[in-house]
């Protein structure tokens, strides 16, 4: 049950910005920008150190969110996804990914957990200051919508078949108002 008087019939953060559409437009703007962006990283990196990043601050309707947006790019692999929630190091991605991970999990921690140490191995592993710059404004950022959505105790739907639904629907159109004003897709 959400702390305040939200519509409960959209779930997540989407009720929380369709109570402030003045502060939920530049969260949006935000998020297109970081996660949708076409240079450095892909989307699906952008997706997974997102959904990582939720996955640690345990906000399940952040972490299923974007872990379906992320399986989306991927064409379904759901297993992956999975595992670099999970361990990272385990999961078959690039040497780069797993050091942003490893980044976005510092910052998750603590902006200042961060070590040059840390940014020498990304940039070891080939991530360019952009893709540092955009790991640790994600992984920021998404501890921030984490604690939004847990801290007025957001919905999230138990209908685990809507998660992919609004995920394709996120992944063909990006992230805006029709993201918290849209009907939530349902499962079959």
């Amino acid at each position: 049950m959400p702390h305040i008087n939200v519509d409960e019939n959209l779930p997540g953060i989407r009720a929380l910005m369709a109570f402030r559409p003045e502060t939920a437009a530049p969260m949006n703007e935000l998020a297109e920008i970081l996660l949708r962006d076409n240079e450095g990283l892909s989307r699906t990196d952008r997706e997974l150190i997102g959904a990582f990043v939720s996955y640690r601050n345990d906000c399940f309707y952040c972490h299923t969110s974007h872990g379906e947006i992320a399986c989306h790019y991927l064409g379904g692999d759901r297993a992956l996804v999975e595992q670099v929630k999970k361990d990272y190091n385990a999961a078959p991605v690039s040497g780069k990914l797993k050091a942003l991970l490893h980044l976005a999990g510092k910052v998750q921690v603590s902006g200042k957990a961060v070590t040059k140490e840390d940014i020498a191995e990304a940039k070891a592993a080939g991530a360019t200051d952009r893709d540092i710059h955009d790991t640790v404004l994600i992984a920021a950022a998404f501890c921030m919508f984490n604690r939004y959505v847990d801290g007025l105790a957001a919905n999230a739907p138990d209908d685990m078949d809507s998660y992919p639904l609004r995920a394709k629907q996120v992944a063909e159109n990006g992230y805006g108002s029709h993201i918290y004003l849209g009907k939530q897709p349902v499962g079959s």
